[in-house]
């Protein structure tokens, strides 16, 4: 048996809320008031059977209200825990290295998770990555600059960019 930690923070565009391990790395995160939004985006070995809500969850709280404040770094030094396959795993690592104000296209994303050919399992890597934000999956886009799709719906997405730019 495993406890997580969850809290809902209202931000600008939506309510976010994060779960975390005992140890404060973030297991999911979404633009949501729900668990049951982000439950399923843990890997089964690392779900928490047990989440205690909690009003603050230190320096994850202090990071998304910084971020969303204007301070687009806060969010770079929070710990992410996720398992999957390794190109997952080297994917979502590429991600974090994704500079604010800097998207890149899924190719380039592909390029950056060493795997070129690999684009749609470059799309796959963020359509699953359960650490929104954290892992700023809102950074990669179409060639061309459309903004593709994003799991808490085109509009965060939207502003996520205009955000960062």
């Amino acid at each position: 048996m495993s406890t997580g930690h969850v809290s809902t923070i209202d931000t600008p565009i939506s309510p976010f809320t994060a779960i975390v391990a005992m140890d404060g790395a973030v297991l999911a995160s979404g633009w949501t008031a729900s668990t049951d939004d982000l439950l399923p985006q843990i890997s089964p070995s690392l779900r928490p059977t047990t989440l205690t809500t909690r009003r603050d969850l230190g320096a994850v709280t202090k990071a998304v209200r910084a971020y969303h404040g204007g301070d687009l770094d806060a969010i770079a030094g929070i710990p992410v825990r996720q398992r999957s396959g390794e190109f997952l795993q080297q994917a979502w690592d590429a991600l974090r290295t994704v500079p604010a104000g800097k998207p890149v296209s899924y190719a380039d994303y592909a390029l950056l998770a060493g795997r070129p050919a690999a684009v749609r399992a470059a799309a796959t890597a963020c359509a699953r990555n359960a650490a929104t934000l954290f892992v700023p999956c809102h950074r990669v886009i179409r060639t061309g600059g459309a903004i593709g799709n994003f799991r808490w719906g085109a509009h965060i997405k939207r502003w996520l960019l205009d955000h960062e730019s």
